[in-house]
């Protein structure tokens, strides 16, 4: 759920309705730029951003709305909210990180991750957490697609030598879920999980589970 399209009142409707829809589990953005959209015309909102987000979810398991009414009954979330292991500062996604988990989140999700070494020193900085973290695994399609998302997709940066593999490789499906695998038995031990973004690849995933 983002912030940029909707102001507070539209937010607060869509998680109620989301719990009456059965609904529990909420992922925590604030959205990207509009220029990053694909009409440029539109207009961002951002009434509040993730950590609002966060707040107010909270505030509703409390019995309240966000102009404090009670509510007949309350909701309830399993809510989490997104990292970015390779912000350039670290440390101001760090404190992020902090004020993310004092307002509610339960679980992190991060970027995809591609380069180990840098989130393995990312997570030396952050040092303990008091929730978990799930790696975020993408699935490569192809070299055109890798080359897109370092140039036009905040918070992805793909090494060439993965670029390269797609780019020379006979089978892309077979090397994508070779990459994605490998990825996963490096950090397994040190996530709480992963999760696996697709792409409308989700009949590989048993493949990607089975080969890490």
């Amino acid at each position: 759920m983002t912030c940029r399209d909707r102001n507070r009142l539209a937010l607060q409707a869509d998680l109620l309705g989301a719990y009456i829809l059965g609904i529990k589990n909420i992922l925590a953005l604030t959205g990207d730029e509009m220029e990053l959209s694909d009409d440029l015309k539109a207009k961002p909102v951002f009434d509040l951003d993730s950590i609002g987000l966060l707040k107010a979810a909270r505030k509703l398991e409390k019995g309240y709305d966000l102009a404090d009414n009670p509510l007949r009954g309350w909701p309830k979330f399993c809510i989490g909210a997104v990292l970015d292991p390779g912000a350039e500062p670290i440390e101001p996604e760090i404190e992020r990180m902090q004020q993310k988990v004092k307002a509610g989140a339960e679980f992190f999700q991060t970027q995809p991750i591609f380069d180990i070494r840098v989130f393995f020193k990312f997570l030396e900085k952050v040092g303990k957490l008091e929730v978990p973290i799930l790696g975020g695994i993408l699935l490569l399609k192809s070299a055109k697609m890798a080359k897109f998302m370092n140039e036009n997709v905040p918070g992805v940066s793909i090494p060439e030598d993965f670029t390269h593999q797609m780019q020379k490789t006979e089978d892309p499906v077979q090397t994508s879920i070779q990459i994605a695998s490998g990825i996963i038995e490096q950090i397994k031990g040190v996530c709480g999980g992963v999760h696996i973004m697709t792409v409308n690849w989700e009949n590989k995933v048993p493949m990607v589970l089975k080969s890490a």
